[in-house]
C-alpha cells in the first residue's frame, strides 16, 4: 500500500487551515498529491402539500449561501496547499458524494468539525463514510497536530476488517518505531495469541517493529481499554477494522468503531 494520493474533507461552516495543514504534512510526507474536498447540502422539509414555492426559494437561497462558503472554503485551501494541489467541490449530500469521490484517493482524511455541529447535510458522517468509502479514513485528532507517529497501536480483531486495516495503514506501520498489536480475550486465550502472533509475524516480515499484547477477558468497556493502553504506550495513531459485523451490531470489542469515533484525543484509521 502507498499514499500517492490524499484527498482531505473541509467543512463548510469551519476554517479549511487546519485541516489542511495536517493534510498537507502527510502529503509532504509521503510524496503525495493533496485534494481538498468539500460539500453540502441545500435540503428542505417543509411537510404538507403547501409551501412548494416558498420551499423552493429557500432551497435557492441556501444553495447560494452554500456556493458562497465553498467559494470562501476552496480559496483558503489553495493558498495553503498550493500549485500541486487540486480542489473538488459539491452541491448534495456530503458523506455520500465524498465516498463516491473517494475513488480518487489512496487515503481520506477527515475529522470533527470545529464547531461540534451535527448536521449532516452540511457535515461528513464518519460511520457511514467508513462503509462506503472503499479507501482508509484517517480520522484526524481534535488538535489537528501534524501527524508522524512513532508509536501506533493496533487494535486487533481477527476480522476481514482489520486485516484490510493493517494492510491499509502499513505506510504509517513500517515508519512506525514502536507497534503494538493488542487484542482482547474473547473466550480461548491460545486462539488469541496465535491470532496476533500471525500478525506479528506478518508485520515483521514487512519490516515493521511489532510486539502483541492480549488483554485479559473481562474489560466492560473494551473502547476504554483500548484508548488507556495508546496513552500508556504513548501511541499518536490507533488503527482498527471498522464496523465488522455491520453498523447495527458493530465490531470487535462490541462498539469498538462507534466509540473511537468519538475519541478526539488520538488519531485514528479505519477500513472497511
Amino acid at each position: 500500500m502507498i499514499f500517492n494520493t490524499i484527498m482531505v474533507q473541509l467543512d463548510v461552516d469551519s476554517p479549511a487551515a487546519p485541516r489542511t495543514i495536517y493534510a498537507q504534512a502527510l502529503a509532504r510526507r509521503f510524496e503525495a498529491t493533496l485534494i481538498g474536498f468539500a460539500a453540502a447540502d441545500p435540503y428542505v422539509f417543509i411537510p404538507g402539500n403547501d409551501g412548494g414555492a416558498a420551499a423552493a426559494e429557500i432551497m435557492r437561497q441556501r444553495r447560494m449561501e452554500i456556493e458562497d462558503r465553498l467559494k470562501i472554503v476552496k480559496e483558503e485551501f489553495l493558498s495553503l496547499a498550493g500549485d500541486d494541489a487540486s480542489w473538488r467541490e459539491e452541491i448534495g449530500d456530503p458523506t455520500r458524494l465524498l465516498a463516491m469521490h473517494a475513488r480518487a484517493a489512496d487515503l481520506i482524511v477527515t475529522g470533527s468539525p470545529a464547531n461540534g455541529a451535527g448536521d449532516h447535510h452540511r457535515r461528513v458522517d464518519t460511520g457511514t463514510l467508513i462503509l462506503s468509502a472503499g479507501r482508509p479514513v484517517l480520522l484526524a485528532a481534535d488538535k489537528l497536530t501534524p501527524l508522524n507517529p512513532q508509536n501506533v497501536l493496533l487494535a486487533w480483531k481477527d476480522t476481514r476488517e482489520a486485516r484490510r486495516a493493517v494492510s491499509d495503514a502499513m505506510p504509517f506501520l513500517t515508519g512506525a518505531q514502536h507497534v503494538l498489536v493488542a487484542t482482547i480475550e474473547e473466550q480461548n486465550q491460545r486462539s488469541a495469541r496465535e491470532s496476533v502472533g500471525d500478525v506479528v509475524r506478518f508485520l515483521m516480515r514487512h519490516g515493521v517493529k511489532a510486539r502483541s499484547e492480549v488483554l485479559g477477558a473481562g474489560h466492560a468497556d473494551a473502547c476504554e481499554a483500548v484508548t488507556e493502553l495508546a496513552r500508556a504506550t504513548d501511541a499518536e495513531l490507533v488503527v482498527a477494522g471498522g464496523y465488522g459485523h455491520g453498523r447495527l451490531r458493530e465490531w470487535a470489542f462490541g462498539g469498538m468503531t462507534r466509540s473511537l469515533l468519538k475519541e478526539g484525543s488520538v488519531n485514528r484509521l479505519f477500513s472497511n
